[in-house]
């Protein structure tokens, strides 16, 4: 399925929907308990749909450090939230929770969300530890659950890490593609800071037939230059108020950024 059939339109923007601190975490809030994750969240997707996004990502952004597997109460506790929203999304939607590529399948296929963003080929050491994902077990499991549809968007230049080896970008989009990646994320040192142009242009050269994605660092100002390239983005802090992360997102911002999007779309394309 191409992107255009998944989301509707070229180039698509799919906007993070951050999770406050979920169950057993450092910031999770246990008073506000469940009400507050409700309610940020749906505040959030409400505003963002109503800016015109063309997607949305569940994401436990908040659930710093980070872990490589996470317990059984992270899943569960997004997919309620989720699920008790499902009757107000009306984007396709996807699923991440950080860095567990096996639960955040799981919870897509509890949901109805039709991608998850992770790391999903090669091997990074990060600042969470080895980073060594099984694409071909997360395939298996894919198809043991039911979940063929759900595609796998997969970060090749992760947030926190650097790679092990000496194989290019272009070299792992090339990997990525020929193992079955739907999309190639590429990324910046950490949410919120622009990835390198050069790492973008690569990846889409590497592989003009899979879509490339711009993945963190994205603003209104850069789109026409990113999107010059990439075949979408994936945007959260630049649409939150301030520009910080942590903050709800800003309507002012969000109506700004899919102004600039659909303008971009609309002129005639350019050679690059």
């Amino acid at each position: 399925m191409s992107l255009e059939e998944r989301f509707g339109t070229v180039k698509p923007v799919i906007a993070m929907v951050h999770f406050p601190g979920l169950p057993g975490r450092p910031r999770h809030d246990r008073v506000a308990g469940r009400a507050r994750l409700l309610d940020v969240v749906g505040r959030d997707l409400a505003v963002l749909q109503d800016a015109g996004v063309d997607a949305v990502l569940f994401c436990n952004e908040a659930d710093i450090p980070y872990q490589l597997t996470v317990g059984p109460e992270i899943p569960a506790a997004m997919a309620a939230v989720i699920s008790e929203l499902n009757s107000s999304v009306r984007v396709p939607f996807g699923v991440n929770i950080l860095w567990d590529a096996r639960a955040s399948l799981a919870v897509a296929r509890a949901t109805g969300a039709t991608f998850i963003r992770e790391v999903l080929t090669g091997v990074y050491e990060s600042d969470l530890g080895l980073i060594e994902p099984s694409l071909g077990d997360l395939a298996s499991y894919r198809e043991a659950i039911g979940a063929s549809d759900v595609a796998f968007f997969g970060n090749i230049t992760p947030e926190f890490s650097s790679t092990l080896g000496t194989r290019t970008v272009a070299e792992r989009a090339r990997s990525a593609s020929f193992l079955g990646l739907d999309a190639i994320l590429i990324s910046g040192p950490e949410a919120g800071v622009p990835f390198a142009m050069s790492d973008l242009r690569a990846a889409k050269e590497a592989v003009p037939q899979t879509p490339v994605l711009a993945n963190t660092g994205v603003t209104a100002d850069r789109l026409a230059e990113i999107l010059a390239i990439a075949d979408g983005v994936i945007v959260g802090t630049s649409l939150k108020a301030d520009g910080v992360t942590w903050n709800p997102v800003d309507p002012a911002r969000a109506r700004r950024f899919m102004e600039a999007a659909r303008e971009i779309r609309a002129a005639p394309a350019v050679a690059t």
